[in-house]
C-alpha cells in the first residue's frame, strides 16, 4: 500500500452513514443483555439510574459538540485538551481513549466468537475470535467509505430490532401478545416496591448505565471524516435526548414492567430474551442471539475505526510514533488501524496465556475511563469556551446554562469516582484505572517537555540565524 501525497483522513463517510452511527453508536450488547445485571441489582428504581446516565451523557455531547463544531478533529476530545488544558492531558486522555476501545475489541471478538460456537460447535472459540477481528479489520484498512457502509447496516439491524421490541413490549403492556396473562405494569412496584434494594443499589446501577453510554461520542470523531461536520455534529447533539429516551429509558422501561426484577433469567440470560421468552415469541433465543451478534459486531467494527483514528491524531501531534500518521492511497491510515488490531491480539493471547490476574489487570484498568473522558471534556470545555470568546470565533453550538452546568457535571463525575473508590465491587477498577493513569501521565509530561524544548532549540537556532 502506498502512502497519500495528502496527510489528512478523506471525507468519504456519507451523511447518512454518520447519521446511524449517531443514532445507534452507543447502543451494544449491554443494552440486550447487560441490561439484565443491572436490572437484578436495583429493581424497578434502575429506571432512575439510566435517567441519571443518560442526562450526564446529554450534557456531556453538549459540551463536546460546542468544541467540535467549532474546530473539527479525528482526535476530538483528546485535540480539545490539548489546546485548551495542555498537551500532557491531550496526550493522556487520547491514549487512555484509545486503550479502552483497544480492550474492548477482543471482548466482543469474543462474545461473538461465543454466540457463533453456539451455532458450530466444532469450531474453537479463539479461531472465530480471530476470524472476525481479521474480516473487520480488512474493512478499516481500505476506504473509510467501506466502514460506514458496514456500520450503517450494522446499525440499522439494531435500530430496527430495537424499535420492533419496542411495539411487542408496548402491545403486551396493554394485553396484545401470545400471552395473554401478561400485561399491565404492575412489576414496577408489586415486588418490594419500586426501591426493593435502597438507594445504594440505584447508585451501584448508575456506575454500570454510565459504561452502556460509551460511544455516543463516536460521532464527534467520524464527522470529522464527512464532508460537512458541523451539521452531521449538529444533528447528532439535538437527537441524543430522543436517542437514549427511546432505545434505552423506554426499552428498559417495558422490561421491568413486563418481567419481575427478580426474575433470575433477566440476570441470566439478557433482560430482551427474558421478555421475549415470556411472550411465547417463537425462536426468542436465535432472533436475540442474531441482533446480540450484529451489534458486538458493530461495536468491535467502531472499536477499531475509533481507535485507529486517535492513534492517528495523537501521531500528528508528536504523541505517537511517526508512522501511524501514514496514510494509503485512500486516505485511510493503515498503520494506526493495524497497530490497534496487533495491541489488541497481544490482549487476547493474554487472556489464553497469562495468568489470570494480568487479564484481570488489564480488564479493570479501563473501568473508569469512560469517567475521566467525561471530566476531562468539561474541563476542556470550561477553557475553551474562554478561548473562543477571546479570539472572537463564532461559537454556533452553545452548552446550556454555562458554566453552571459544566462544574455540575465535574462535580458529580469527581463524586461518582469517590464513591468508586470506596464500593469493594469497584475499587479494583479505581486502582487499575489510576496505576495505568499515573504511567500515561507521566509519560504525558516527559513528551510535553521534550516538545517544549524541541521549539526552544528551534527558536534558538533561528535567532541566531538573524
Amino acid at each position: 500500500m502506498t502512502q497519500a501525497k495528502s496527510t489528512n483522513l478523506s471525507q468519504g463517510l456519507k451523511n447518512r452513514h454518520v447519521t446511524m452511527l449517531s443514532i445507534a453508536g452507543a447502543i451494544g450488547a449491554g443494552l440486550f443483555v447487560g441490561s439484565g445485571h443491572a436490572i437484578a441489582a436495583a429493581g424497578p428504581a434502575v429506571l432512575i439510574s439510566y435517567i441519571v446516565a443518560g442526562t450526564l451523557v446529554v450534557l456531556v455531547m453538549r459540551m463536546l459538540s460546542e468544541m467540535a463544531v467549532a474546530q473539527p478533529d479525528s482526535g476530538s476530545f483528546s485535540t480539545y485538551a490539548d489546546r485548551s488544558i495542555g498537551k500532557w492531558a491531550g496526550f493522556t486522555i487520547g491514549w487512555l481513549y484509545w486503550w479502552f476501545w483497544v480492550l474492548v475489541i477482543p471482548f466482543e471478538a469474543n462474545a461473538a466468537a461465543a454466540i457463533m460456537h453456539s451455532w458450530i460447535p466444532d469450531a474453537p472459540v479463539w479461531l472465530l475470535a480471530f476470524l472476525i477481528t481479521i474480516a473487520l479489520t480488512v474493512t478499516n484498512l481500505f476506504s473509510v467509505k467501506n466502514y460506514g457502509e458496514f456500520e450503517f447496516w450494522l446499525a440499522t439491524i439494531k435500530v430496527g430490532s430495537i424499535i420492533i421490541f419496542i411495539m411487542i413490549g408496548c402491545a403486551a403492556i396493554f394485553g396484545f401478545s401470545l400471552n395473554p396473562s401478561v400485561s399491565g405494569v404492575q412489576h414496577l412496584y408489586d415486588h418490594g416496591g419500586f426501591l426493593p434494594n435502597g438507594w445504594g443499589a440505584v447508585l451501584g446501577a448508575l456506575l454500570t448505565t454510565m459504561f452502556s453510554f460509551m460511544g455516543s461520542e463516536i460521532v464527534t470523531i467520524a464527522a470529522s471524516e464527512s464532508k460537512d461536520p458541523e451539521t452531521q455534529i449538529t444533528k447528532a447533539t439535538n437527537s441524543v435526548i430522543w436517542r437514549i429516551g427511546l432505545f434505552y429509558i423506554l426499552s428498559i422501561f417495558i422490561v421491568i414492567s413486563l418481567v419481575p426484577w427478580n426474575d433470575p433469567t433477566l440476570a441470566k440470560i439478557g433482560s430482551y430474551q427474558a421478555v421475549l421468552q415470556l411472550l411465547n415469541i417463537p425462536y426468542a433465543k436465535l432472533i436475540v442471539d442474531i441482533v446480540v451478534l450484529t451489534a458486538v459486531t458493530s461495536c468491535l467494527n467502531s472499536a477499531l475505526y475509533t481507535a485507529s483514528r486517535m492513534v492517528f491524531s495523537l501521531s500528528k501531534r508528536g504523541d505517537a510514533p511517526h508512522f501511524v500518521q501514514k496514510l494509503n492511497s485512500q486516505q485511510t491510515p493503515v498503520y494506526a488501524v493495524l497497530l490497534s488490531t496487533a495491541v489488541a491480539f497481544i490482549c487476547t493471547f493474554a487472556n489464553y496465556a497469562a495468568p489470570a490476574e494480568v487479564f484481570n489487570f488489564l480488564l479493570d484498568s479501563s473501568g473508569a475511563i469512560a469517567l475521566l473522558v467525561y471530566l476531562v471534556i468539561a474541563f476542556s470545555q470550561l477553557n475553551m469556551r474562554k478561548q473562543l470568546i477571546k479570539t472572537g470565533e463564532p461559537i454556533r453550538m452553545k452548552m446550556w446554562l454555562y458554566p453552571y452546568l459544566t462544574w455540575a457535571v465535574i462535580i458529580f463525575i469527581i463524586a461518582a469516582l469517590g464513591i468508586m473508590a470506596f464500593d469493594p465491587k469497584h475499587v479494583h477498577e479505581i486502582t487499575s484505572t489510576g496505576i495505568l493513569c499515573l504511567i500515561v501521565v507521566i509519560s504525558g509530561v516527559i513528551v510535553s517537555r521534550r516538545h517544549r524544548t524541541k521549539k526552544a532549540v528551534k527558536y534558538n537556532t533561528a535567532q541566531d540565524q538573524l
